[in-house]
């Protein structure tokens, strides 16, 4: 490919979604946290970064898949995403009636959500990011220690799941942002991190039974096994992986003047 040809399409990227690029995101502010990891964790620091008020929808992954045809469920590479890659979709260029709209799109990868998100001039959210906003209850940042706010994660991971809830159906928390819980679970950036970063802070304990359910059922609190379970969940997946349960939305990191 010429470098003109291959800047053509890079422009035709950034540029071809760029009415949905600012389109219902919120402004979160960075601080420190505590993250799960286990009991020598140290804070996190995350930067300023704006995020995705809704995980993105199905018309929203349409009309993307329209302007991108290689990522149609019959044209996809599989090394870029497995056998259950939209699979409940009609066809190419149709989810069909039995698929709503403003639900969060499913079965879709890793490589996909993150090709979506960097056509937007976006990206996914890192662990760090999304854990962070998604500790926040309507009324506190960081709401871990509610026990209220916690049993509330519980009963949603206990429930049966109902795959065509529209965005918006949860609770809008302290940021503005809604459906990190009750919804769908969420792609992130560096979804296996915990696992093999490499870096001393995530890896003071690589046991891999850390990261398993049944390693989480005598937690101290609460929010350690709602933790526990979405790690578990994020270190059992492949990039390639497309689940029925799993959605992803888009953030954008705030240049600074």
């Amino acid at each position: 490919m010429d470098l003109y040809l291959k800047t053509t399409l890079i422009l035709a990227c950034s540029l071809a979604l760029r009415v949905h690029a600012q389109k219902d995101m919120v402004p979160i502010e960075g601080g420190t946290y505590i993250p799960l990891y286990g009991v020598d964790s140290t804070a996190v620091t995350i930067q300023d970064f704006l995020m995705d008020v809704y995980p993105v929808t199905n018309a929203d992954y349409l009309q993307f898949v329209k302007k991108f045809p290689e990522w149609q469920k019959s044209r996809v590479k599989r090394l870029f995403a497995d056998g259950n890659y939209l699979v409940g979709w009609e066809k190419d260029d149709a989810f069909g009636d039995g698929i709503a709209p403003d639900a969060p799109v499913t079965n879709v990868s890793w490589f996909a959500a993150k090709k979506y998100c960097e056509c937007q001039n976006k990206r996914l959210p890192t662990v760090d990011e999304w854990e962070y906003v998604a500790m926040a209850d309507e009324e506190t940042a960081d709401a871990r220690k509610k026990a209220s706010y916690n049993q509330r994660i519980l009963d949603w991971y206990e429930a049966p799941r109902s795959f065509d809830k529209k965005i918006g159906s949860t609770f809008k928390n302290y940021w503005g942002v809604y459906d990190l819980h009750g919804l769908v679970w969420e792609w992130t950036l560096d979804f296996n991190s915990v696992l093999i970063s490499g870096e001393s802070r995530k890896d003071v304990d690589i046991d891999s039974n850390l990261f398993c359910g049944s390693a989480a059922v005598g937690a101290s609190d609460l929010m350690n096994y709602a933790a526990f379970m979405r790690y578990a969940f994020r270190g059992s997946m492949k990039a390639n992986y497309s689940i029925k349960n799993l959605g992803f939305r888009c953030v954008k990191d705030v240049i600074k003047i």
